[in-house]
């Protein structure tokens, strides 16, 4: 029997080289159970021999205590974000550009798949991992060490015996798409709404204070380029490539080299359809200059290198029938076309069964009828919408759709609003179940009551139960409530511990807040912004309640149209019974003013409205919007001449093009960041 010194040396050494050829070399030679009582083998025995743990355990990785936030780091290197290309024709100008500042030098091209992930710099000194920052804002990011410590594939200790002073390696964490269908159907199990895609959970969940929860999510990392070095040096990317793989770093198997630009494209165009056989999100390609001395004299411009360019890929489209037209009932009565298709279409990886046809007016435009061939895309890789209608194509058996005399819920009238591209189901608030569900949804959400929990399958059950009717009625519920609704099914769910864990959301979400009490109600005109806005403007429901239109017209962005229609809300009898109830029940319909500082003139964006459009990559809407609130300016959601700044990111649309017909400034996410002095 070895001491215990040698077998946590022996397990460290046989736990290394598995993660290694398993992460790595993508050929592992142990099942994940027998890997894993290695590791419960060395758990074990560092806890009863505290003093043989290392830094570089690989119990590490399973997640140590939570930090209390997290911190700004600025990196040795700024990490410089890629300009994007989208066609051909933009590689082929780009590769123009490059030759022609390179004189007659031969140029060879890396390129590499882009993974649609998180960027992240990870600095080892003397060999062992001493930090993981986020990309942030290029310059600085955040100190998410703790988590990194728990994703796959990132060593905890170079492999060598002479390490360099330090080794700063950059590259993307990910999450593979079998992992999030793993998470999200544990999720709907629990009653909680799933994630939507890889990317955003990857980004949530690098960022979370609690390693141990990361560490269940089984992150991965991909090694791409290297930052500060102290004691090594190469000369090209493929050589710091074939470093990083030897030092332990899993690199994307699929990188290739290329002596011209006629290579990349055509490789490029070949990925197009291949990524979606990958187990992981990838949204286009990145092409390098391989020469590290080439690169230096391209050098940079203020916001990217010379000599990368990104290639995005297209948005796939297909073909298929619109079989039928589903009509979905909305918070506010708001009746939606549903396009059901058949059959389903294999889109950027996911089978696409459905897609939003938005209004009457919108269906009109495109001429959509049951039974036509219709093209479908996924916008910004994620939201599926119908481009157009193939007419050629028609037989003659098709035909248009006839907007429901009553609501398919509940069965009251539907009316179209005067001007509107809406149809809407007129029963009394809270008499329609449709419209109550998805209330009871808009209530719960992050950016309103945040009722951890509360999700689409748990609301169904709730329903179907008879045992919400209103809002409130969340806060009469009882475990014993619950339990009817979803009744255990064997002895391990008898305890319902999902009912007490709901229960405990709900009790959480009293003190949000008027401001986030008014994001939930659905208010019309009201959305996160404006919730914010008046919640600033009167600070307390009563005021809000006895408010005229003249008070509410003194508020920013509150023109006669939505005034009316806020004070119709307030005064209408449903309404003020809600109030009633949620005082009576302890919620929170106060707002504290914020300090003097926040307000004070001076701020970079003091009295200048912002509209955001278009996908950001370093902020998501929520968080973009209370930034832009921080730095003193209010967030808008449409154009008009009164905006000040439009923020565009990829895949900018109409709100771009009145921006700039109007002549109002647009701003790119680095632009921003200047203006706000980040």
């Amino acid at each position: 029997m070895p001491k215990p010194a040698a077998r946590a040396a022996e397990l460290r050494t046989l736990i290394d080289h598995h993660n290694h050829r398993y992460y790595v070399d993508a050929a592992p030679e142990i099942s994940d159970r027998d890997f894993d009582r290695l590791l419960d083998e060395l758990t074990q025995l560092e806890a009863k021999h505290p003093e043989l743990a290392t830094p570089d355990s690989p119990t590490r990785r399973v997640g140590g205590a939570p930090v209390d936030a997290l911190t700004s780091v600025r990196h040795r290197q700024p990490m410089y974000s890629i300009e994007n290309s989208y066609n051909p024709d933009m590689l082929r100008e780009w590769d123009t550009s490059v030759r022609k500042a390179l004189g007659k030098e031969a140029v060879t091209y890396v390129v590499e798949l882009k993974i649609d992930g998180v960027a992240m710099s990870l600095s080892y000194e003397h060999g062992l991992l001493t930090r993981g920052v986020t990309r942030g804002d290029g310059d600085a990011g955040d100190d998410v060490t703790h988590n990194v410590r728990t994703v796959g594939g990132v060593p905890l200790k170079l492999r060598s015996d002479k390490p360099p002073a330090l080794y700063e390696v950059r590259g993307e964490v990910y999450l593979t798409r079998a992992e999030l269908i793993r998470i999200n159907r544990e999720r709907v199990a629990a009653g909680d709404k799933p994630y939507e895609n890889c990317r955003n959970l990857t980004a949530g969940s690098i960022r979370m204070l609690d390693p141990q929860e990361v560490a269940r999510r089984k992150l991965r990392f991909f090694a791409y380029a290297l930052g500060a070095l102290d004691g090594f040096a190469v000369t090209s990317h493929l050589a710091s490539l074939e470093a990083m793989k030897a030092f332990g770093f899993p690199v994307n198997p699929e990188t290739k080299h290329f002596p011209d630009i006629d290579g990349v494209i055509a490789h490029c165009a070949e990925w197009n359809t291949k990524r979606h056989d990958l187990g992981y999100d990838t949204d286009g390609m990145v092409v390098k200059v391989d020469d590290f001395s080439q690169r230096e004299r391209l050098g940079y411009t203020s916001k990217f290198p010379r000599w990368a360019r990104a290639f995005k890929f297209e948005a796939e489209q297909a073909m298929t029938k619109l079989a039928r037209v589903e009509v979905q009932v909305g918070r506010t009565g708001k009746l939606t076309p549903v396009a059901h298709f058949d059959p389903p279409v294999r889109l950027a990886g996911t089978t696409v069964s459905k897609a939003s046809l938005h209004n009457a007016d919108e269906m009109e435009r495109k001429d959509v009828r049951v039974g036509d061939t219709v093209v479908v895309e996924k916008a910004g890789e994620i939201i599926p919408q119908v481009v157009r209608v193939e007419t050629a194509a028609r037989t003659g058996a098709e035909t248009k759709f006839a907007w429901p005399t009553a609501c398919p819920v509940c069965g009251a009238a539907t009316k179209r609003d005067e001007g509107s591209p809406f149809y809407f189901c007129t029963a009394p608030r809270g008499a329609c179940g449709g419209q109550l569900k998805r209330q009871l949804l808009q209530f719960a959400r992050r950016a309103a009551m945040d009722i951890e929990g509360l999700g689409e399958a748990v609301v169904d059950e709730l329903l179907a139960a008879d045992l919400v009717e209103t809002l409130p009625d969340l806060y009469r519920l009882t475990k014993e409530d619950l339990l009817k609704a979803r009744p255990p099914k064997d002895a391990k769910k008898a305890s319902g511990k999902w009912a007490d864990n709901l229960l405990d959301g709900i009790q959480a979400s009293k003190p949000r807040g008027l401001a986030r009490v008014l994001a939930g109600i659905s208010v019309p005109g009201v959305a996160d912004s404006m919730a914010d806005i008046l919640a600033q403007e009167f600070l307390t429901i009563d005021a809000l309640l006895a408010a005229t239109d003249e008070q509410l017209l003194a508020a920013e962005g509150v023109g006669p149209e939505r005034a009316k229609g806020i004070r119709a809300f307030f005064e209408a009898d449903a309404t003020r019974n809600m109030i009633a109830d949620f005082r009576e029940l302890g919620l929170t319909l106060t707002e504290e003013k914020r300090a003097a500082a926040a307000t004070a003139a001076g701020l970079p964006l003091q009295g200048k409205t912002v509209v955001v459009t278009g996908t950001l990559t370093r902020y998501g809407r929520e968080e973009i919007e209370d930034v832009i609130r921080k730095a003193g300016g209010k967030p808008s959601g449409s154009v008009s001449k009164k905006t000040d700044y439009l923020l565009a990111g990829e895949k900018a649309g109409s709100k771009l093009d009145k921006a700039k017909e109007l002549g109002v400034a647009v701003l790119t996410e680095d632009d921003f960041d200047a203006l706000i002095g980040k």
